[in-house]
């Protein structure tokens, strides 16, 4: 496994605070950029964010992971926050990745933030492949987290709820946004190699919405159970499996992706050299060598 390091970085928001994030670097250049989502009213530094970021690292995959507005160390007022301004801002922080280092080729999304990924990946151009890490089929799933308090929402405008111990404050905006999305629409069009990853066991969202995320989304498809595991993978061999999966999987259309990019390509009886530049992830070409006509 190769040694990784960590940057801090920050970039404006969708709401014009700024986010607060961090790139986890392989030791050497990165195979490819991964942007990753976390789960609603989560942060940057949940476990499993933390150990997937590291774990594919560690194989060759720099990731970013950033809190959304309002959350963690990032600026702006939760409240004011939707579904629509989660999708934008991963739109802002891929943005950041093309314009500092390269545009990311993998999307990662945990809980909501899997649909949130999954709707920004059409914004993401560069994109090709998606993975949802216990992911509901329909945004308005959250509510079920306080569904206590919306009937308060809708009449008084606002409420404070409590999730996982902390208070948050849910405006009528905020279920407004929700009802306007329609997953089921960008999964028709992803055009991206899709990973499902859900735990049948798991009680927060159970595992029907993988079934409708998989049927509602064309090949190339794929699902992993995560038998055993918890919603938020707090078990540290549930993370790393999934890490494991995703550098597995995605190798396999990475190194298609990369063949087919504008990488020279030696002719018969020809060796190319060639050098990797970080900066628009194509190659420079610096010398063609005619080698003997056979190697022993």
């Amino acid at each position: 496994m190769q040694e990784t390091r960590v940057q801090k970085i920050t970039f404006e928001g969708s709401q014009g605070g700024m986010l607060v994030g961090r790139l986890e670097l392989p030791a050497g250049l990165p195979r490819a950029y991964a942007l990753f989502a976390h789960c609603f009213t989560c942060t940057k530094d949940i476990f499993a964010a933390g150990r997937i970021a590291a774990a594919l690292a560690e194989r060759g995959v720099a990731v970013l992971r950033f809190d959304f507005t309002g959350l963690g160390a990032s600026d702006g007022d939760f409240a004011n926050t939707n579904f629509t301004s989660n999708v934008e801002d991963l739109v802002r922080a891929a943005d950041y990745l093309r314009e500092h280092h390269r545009a990311p080729e993998i999307l990662i999304g945990h809980s909501l933030g899997g649909a949130a990924i999954i709707a920004a990946a059409g914004r993401i151009q560069a994109s090709k492949l998606v993975a949802t890490i216990g992911a509901p089929a329909d945004p308005t799933h959250v509510t079920r987290h306080f569904s206590g308090s919306v009937a308060e929402i809708e009449k008084t405008g606002e409420a404070e709820v409590t999730l996982v111990g902390r208070p948050f404050r849910i405006r009528r905006q905020f279920l407004d946004d929700i009802a306007a999305h329609r997953l089921s629409d960008h999964l028709a069009h992803l055009r991206r190699a899709l990973m499902i990853f859900h735990a049948p066991q798991d009680e927060i969202v159970a595992i029907d919405n993988a079934r409708k995320i998989y049927d509602a989304a064309r090949h190339p498809k794929s699902f992993v159970a995560l038998d055993g595991a918890d919603h938020l993978l707090s078990r540290r061999d549930d993370a790393v499996f999934v890490a494991d999966m995703l550098a597995v999987w995605a190798d396999r259309y990475l190194s298609q992706m990369r063949a087919d990019e504008n990488w020279p390509h030696a002719e018969p009886n020809e060796v190319v050299v060639a050098e990797a530049g970080e900066g628009d992830g194509r190659s420079r070409l610096t010398q063609r060598i005619a080698p003997r006509d056979r190697y022993d």
